[in-house]
């Protein structure tokens, strides 16, 4: 996705309702949509000026998308399983479609 893609659907209820928000579920944002928000940082500096912590983080974001794009439900099109890949930057649909 894009940064502007990725923006766009940090705002969606879809993306806020989605992801681990804590052992007990207390937390206010979910993981995934935390993540979202440094990625879509990452991507706005466009490979300029990229940080220790930034590749950190995207060597964290392609694990947790290689371990999740492997669990595709039978229904992924509104599955909480693309929606918190989508979380994270990667929207399954776009691989799915392109295939």
């Amino acid at each position: 996705m894009s940064a502007a893609e990725l923006r766009a659907w940090l705002r969606t209820a879809e993306s806020k309702r989605v992801g681990w928000k804590g052992p007990d579920g207390a937390l206010r944002e979910s993981r995934g949509h935390a993540s979202g928000r440094i990625i879509v940082a990452i991507l706005e500096k466009g490979g300029r000026g990229l940080t220790d912590d930034d590749y950190l983080h995207m060597r964290k974001t392609v694990g947790f998308i290689r371990r999740h794009v492997a669990q595709q439900p039978a229904n992924p099109v509104t599955s909480r399983w693309r929606y918190s890949l989508m979380n994270w930057g990667h929207d399954p649909l776009k691989t799915i479609v392109a295939s």
